[in-house]
């Protein structure tokens, strides 16, 4: 099955059900943009949003099937559109609680984190290095978004890929900081206990659709615009960034630890 296949399918069990793309939208919680972003294919669906529109369509589960069927033959999907977003987004709000930001880390940083356990195959391992240096494009074009990081200084601590690697890393945050449309902080380790333990997202703010979130996992990167997750998570984002250290104070703290030893 491809895309277009399920598609046809919303739009047949929508007409059946007599239901217009605002109506669905309100039921669902998802924003009408949304809605007709998935249906004109320009925004592949999430398996929660055919869940939630098998259960207001009455379909009895056959969207999400489909789905399913869909993304066990090409594999995990769900992150694929985020790099599309991050292109198209006027701001990028990112909290990293365990590594550097994958937009600031360098090519031999980035390779260390994917050899990590040996999970991936070497040649899977150059592939996924290679897409995360061409996301980072995005921050040197001739209209980059605005990009807040607020980065835990546990994860400037961790020495990944060794002394040299991570040195060169931490050079590479400071470069960073100098773009005028970047701005990093680091939250401090005696923050102590903070509102995003729990792991690490993005908020971005995208012309078409409004405010997206991806929230990052143990088994895939998931994208969603539910209002009221999005607002939540803006609340932890803020909170965040009250506590963290200012741009000169965080560039000091990152020069002091970019000292090999």
């Amino acid at each position: 099955m491809n895309i277009e296949v399920w598609i046809r399918a919303l739009k047949a069990a929508r007409a059946g059900a007599d239901v217009s793309q605002e109506a669905l939208a309100a039921t669902i919680r998802w924003s009408p943009s949304t809605v007709a972003a998935i249906e004109t294919g320009r925004r592949r669906p999430t398996m929660e949003f055919a869940v939630a529109a098998d259960q207001a369509l009455t379909t009895g589960g056959l969207l999400a099937q489909l789905l399913k069927a869909d993304e066990g033959r090409s594999g995990p999907t769900s992150f694929e559109p985020w790099p599309g977003y991050e292109r198209r987004a006027s701001r990028l709000c990112h909290f990293e609680p365990c590594l550097v930001p994958g937009l600031l880390q360098t090519e031999e940083y980035a390779r260390a984190v994917f050899s990590a356990g040996d999970l991936y195959r070497a040649d899977r391992v150059e592939e996924l290095v290679r897409l995360r240096l061409n996301r980072q494009e995005v921050l040197h074009r001739d209209d980059p978004p605005e990009c807040i990081f607020v980065v835990d200084e546990s994860a400037l601590q961790r020495r990944i890929g060794g002394p040299t690697v991570m040195e060169q890393q931490l050079c590479r945050l400071v470069d960073a900081a100098q773009l005028p449309h970047v701005r990093l902080h680091v939250l401090p380790l005696e923050v102590g206990a903070h509102p995003s333990m729990g792991g690490g997202f993005v908020l971005a703010e995208v012309p078409d659709h409004d405010r997206l979130l991806c929230l990052d996992n143990a088994a895939r990167g998931q994208i969603a615009d539910y209002p009221e997750w999005i607002s939540w998570v803006q609340r932890k984002w803020e909170r965040l960034l009250a506590e963290a250290h200012g741009t000169m104070a965080s560039i000091e703290l990152i020069r002091k630890l970019t000292v090999t030893p």
